[in-house]
Parts: structure tokens; C-alpha cells; sequence
């Protein structure tokens, strides 16, 4: 008998339907995978399961017994707990304060040595060490995922809810959390593991249930699947893995970033070269200078120290627009807000970033017809899919609206791509054309910035790899020279016993 079922699950937010009949069921005792591309209605169901949200349809049972889950109180009442993506901790709190708040032990008063007591032993039972004293501000962001488990577990969860929890984590931190999930299992606990990555799943799990568009794809043993046949039924058809990235040489210095203070509560100084021909990858745990390496080479925010010059010219003072004309092409972390008017139909659109181009604009009056010429060619050369150039941007799925970006900045003919999260959000075919695109464009000698949390876009697409923390590049290297593990240690900010020192 599954611990859970929930049977023909609907759920829509006004015309949306996030969950189309869903049924999911997991037995006692096992991992089992959720697995599905972002919006494919993994974290709707699975809050839906926890009493965040109500569905419309179907019913849940509860290891046999019919029930109404309408919040996580009901939910915890059951046995079933959820460890969210974005903790939920109180910063000025210690670990041991934060796991027992609202569940302490003891009658009148908070018998504070029970609680304490209760809490080491399951500490114990599962391996985690954790100082029960220390501020959650100190901790990091893998420590804080411990204590958010604890505290699932200090209220008695026998089926845990992970909802992507490797998200923020180092390799290292995954690694460790994996780990962590098949003790869990081993002492009888219910998992569920929501993750659009592959290799987790494979690793990890014991059955995988697959979503895509909200409805279910099938539910599948782990170890009679391969990560090939998860990949086609996530996205509807044959994904291929496969990356041709060829040894070439490369040419003069594009991109120079020299002494710049990336965050302002640290010391530290970023400085590294990028060549013509060279894919130049940036890796590090979210939070320690990514965005502000972006923002500072883009002129979205001042240069305070240290200078950046482009192809030997200083640009450290210069505007945004200004920076544009000298044929830097970018591909923003986050589209919605810096490269795309998603009401503005993709003609308009396209003029994004042009505006000061002498093809698009003559005397101060853009030249619609050639624009939209021009728009209408890049779009078919990157597969865009749309029905004509005057629909809005919003109407496009979200990869082809990175496709939409990648080929107007494309369309520039820059020295110098800035390429921020490019992969983020996007299916797995989008995926594999957009890592394709950027080989294409370190085939044609251009310098690419490429700013990615996916470890498995820098070593494949990278030449070389700096590692960010707190803003501090810790080192730089050929992709090739790092490890899992070396580059885990150096996104902690620890050094690795076999980093040398490499001129940057």
C-alpha cells in the first residue's frame, strides 16, 4: 500500500492549469523523484500535497485513509513535512532556537535541556552536525539546509518534501545532501525529490514520475531508465547531450577586468583577461559577485576601483549605450527586466539595444522596414519559433524568448558576448541551442563572459574557469585542471590542496 496517492489532482490559478489530473503515488520507504522542466507543476503538486494550496480535483490518501490536507499544520499532523527551496530561518536566532519554534517541549516554561536533548539524538540518528548554538547568520548555505531538514524532522515528518534543494548548494553540499537522503531512507523515511537534473535523479532515486505542460508523463523504476529517455519524456522528444567543442587557439586580450571591487562589504578585488576565441567561465554558490560582475562590465552600476578596458580601451566611466556602440552583445541574468518589453511585439522588441545603431536608425528615425527585415531573418536563422513579428513577447515559451535575445545580440556581430544564466529556465532542447550558439560564436573568435550556477555548462563550454566567493576570485584556471570536488572547496571559499596559483 503507498504511504501517498493523490488521485486525478487538478489545480489552476484563474485560466492556468498548473496540475491537469495528476496522479502521483509513492511507497513507503523510498525516493522517489519528481521530475520535470521549471513550470512543468512539480512545486504546485507537491504544495498541494504540504496544504499551501487547495486543489480543485481529485483527493489525497494518506497511507490508506481518504484525507483533507487545507494547511501545513494538517499536513504535519499526517507526517508529511516539506524542506522549501527558499529557507525559511530566523537569521538573529540559533540553529537549535530556529528548529524547535513553535513545537517546544515542556509545560509551563520551555524546558530548554528536552528540546536540546531531542534534537542532538536525531542529529545523531542522521549524521548531521550542526552547532545548535551558532547563529543562523553564520551558517552556510548548506549548514542552513541542514537545519531546515532537522526541523522537518524535530515535528515528526515521516514523508519529506525536498523541493529542488540543490539549487543553492555547492557540488560538494549536494553531494553530502544525497548522501543524507539515503540515510534518511535507510532509518524509514518517505522522500520526495523535486529536480529538473538528470544526474540526481539517477543517482539518488528509486522511481521518477515525470510532468511536463502540468499533465503526467509516467512514473518509471530508476534503475530501467536512462537519463536519454527521462530527457524525452520531459521535453516530447529525442534530446541529444552531445557538445563538439574544438581546441583552437586564441587571440588578443578583448576583455580586461583590472582590480575592480565587485561587493562592498569586502576587500577584495577581481581582475582577469578574456581573449578573442575564448569562452572565459564564471562559477560560484549565488550571492558572492555574480551580479555585480555583470552589472560593473555592462556600466549598470559605477566602477569604483580598478578600471575594465575592451580591446585596449578604458570603457570603467562609460554609459550602457555607449558600451553598446563599441559591440558588446548581453544575454542579462534575468530577461524579463533587462532584455525584453514582454506587452512590445517582437518587431519592437528587436530595436532593444539597437537604438543607437546606424543600420537601424538614420537622423534620429528608426528604418521600421529594414528592422523588421533584419528581425524577421535573425529569428528564422535561431529556429524562434513564431507565428508572425507582430505578436507580443509574452506569447513566446520561455526558450524562445532566449532564443529571441541570443539572436538580436548575435545580430550585432559583437567582440564581446556577456552571457549571464543563459540556460536559465529553459527546456532541454533550448538548452543544447543555446551551448551550441556560444561554441559557434567561440569558433568565430568572439570573446564570451559567460556567468552560469550550472557547473556543467563552465566545464563543458569554458576554456577557462574563475571561481567567485564574496566577491574574491579565488582562482583561475584551465576548465580542465578542476575537479568537482577542487571547485566545490574553492565556491566555499576554501582553498584546494592542489590550487596553484595561475596568472590571471
Amino acid at each position: 500500500m503507498p504511504s501517498i496517492e493523490m488521485r486525478g489532482i487538478t489545480k489552476r490559478f484563474s485560466n492556468v492549469v498548473a496540475n491537469d489530473e495528476v496522479t502521483f503515488c509513492v511507497s513507503q520507504g523510498e525516493i522517489h523523484s519528481l521530475l520535470g522542466e521549471n513550470g512543468a507543476g512539480k512545486s504546485t503538486l507537491m504544495k498541494v500535497l504540504f496544504g499551501l494550496y487547495k486543489q480543485d480535483e481529485g483527493e489525497i490518501i494518506i497511507d490508506g485513509r481518504r484525507v483533507d490536507i487545507r494547511s501545513p499544520r494538517d499536513a504535519y499532523h499526517l507526517g508529511i513535512g516539506m524542506v522549501h527551496q527558499h529557507f525559511m530561518l530566523v537569521n538573529n536566532m540559533s540553529v537549535l532556537e530556529n528548529i524547535i519554534l513553535g513545537n517546544e517541549q515542556g509545560n509551563v516554561v520551555i524546558d530548554k535541556q528536552k528540546n536540546r536533548e531531542i534534537v542532538q539524538r536525531l542529529s545523531a540518528l542522521y549524521n548531521f552536525e550542526v552547532d545548535l548554538d551558532a547563529k543562523i547568520s553564520s551558517l552556510s548555505v548548506g549548514m542552513k539546509q541542514r537545519v531546515e531538514i532537522l526541523k522537518t524532522l524535530y515535528r515528526g515528518a515521516e514523508m519529506i518534501i525536498f523541493d529542488e534543494p540543490t539549487a543553492v548548494l555547492t557540488p560538494l553540499e549536494s553531494s553530502q545532501l544525497l548522501a543524507m537522503l539515503t540515510d534518511m531512507k535507510k532509518q524509514g523515511k518517505t522522500i520526495v525529490f523535486i529536480t529538473h537534473k538528470l544526474g540526481e535523479t539517477m543517482a539518488v532515486s528509486d522511481k521518477v514520475t515525470v510532468l511536463r505542460g502540468g499533465k503526467l508523463v509516467g512514473t518509471l523504476d530508476t534503475a530501467s531508465t536512462t537519463p536519454e529517455e527521462l530527457a524525452r519524456l520531459m521535453v516530447g522528444r529525442e534530446i541529444t547531450f552531445d557538445i563538439d567543442k574544438k581546441t583552437k587557439q586564441t587571440g588578443e586580450v578583448v576583455l580586461s577586468v583590472q582590480g575592480v571591487k565587485l561587493m562592498p562589504n569586502s576587500q577584495s578585488t577581481c581582475s582577469f583577461d578574456i581573449r578573442a576565441g575564448e569562452v572565459f567561465g564564471v562559477a560560484g554558490v549565488d550571492g558572492n559577485g555574480q551580479q555585480e560582475l555583470e552589472e560593473v562590465v555592462m556600466g549598470l552600476t559605477g566602477c569604483k576601483t580598478g578600471r575594465i578596458l575592451l580591446n585596449g580601451k578604458e570603457i570603467s566611466s562609460m554609459s550602457v549605450a555607449a558600451r553598446r556602440k563599441l559591440k558588446i552583445g548581453y544575454i542579462p541574468s534575468d530577461r524579463f527586466k533587462q532584455a525584453i518589453l514582454p506587452r512590445y511585439n517582437l518587431t519592437d522588441n528587436y530595436l532593444l539595444g539597437n537604438q543607437f545603431s546606424d543600420d537601424f536608425v538614420k537622423r534620429g528615425i528608426v528604418s521600421h522596414k529594414f528592422l523588421k527585415k533584419r528581425a524577421g531573418e535573425q529569428m528564422k536563422g535561431f529556429d524562434v519559433r513564431f507565428a508572425d513579428d507582430g505578436q507580443s513577447m509574452n506569447s513566446l515559451s520561455g526558450g524562445n524568448q532566449q532564443k529571441f535575445v541570443l539572436s538580436r545580440e548575435v545580430g550585432k556581430n559583437p567582440a564581446l558576448i556577456v552571457a549571464c544564466q543563459p540556460v536559465r529556465g529553459l527546456d532541454i532542447n533550448a538548452i543544447q541551442f543555446v551551448r551550441n550558439t556560444l561554441l559557434e560564436l567561440r569558433e568565430r573568435n568572439k570573446a564570451i563572459l559567460l556567468i552560469s550556477a550550472e557547473l556543467s555548462d563552465l566545464f563543458q563550454l569554458s576554456d577557462r574557469i574563475g571561481v567567485l566567493y564574496k566577491g574574491d576570485l579565488m582562482a583561475v584556471r584551465p576548465a580542465e585542471q578542476y575537479t568537482n570536488e577542487s571547485i566545490s572547496l574553492l565556491m566555499a571559499g576554501r582553498e584546494a590542496g592542489d590550487a596553484d596559483e595561475t596568472d590571471r
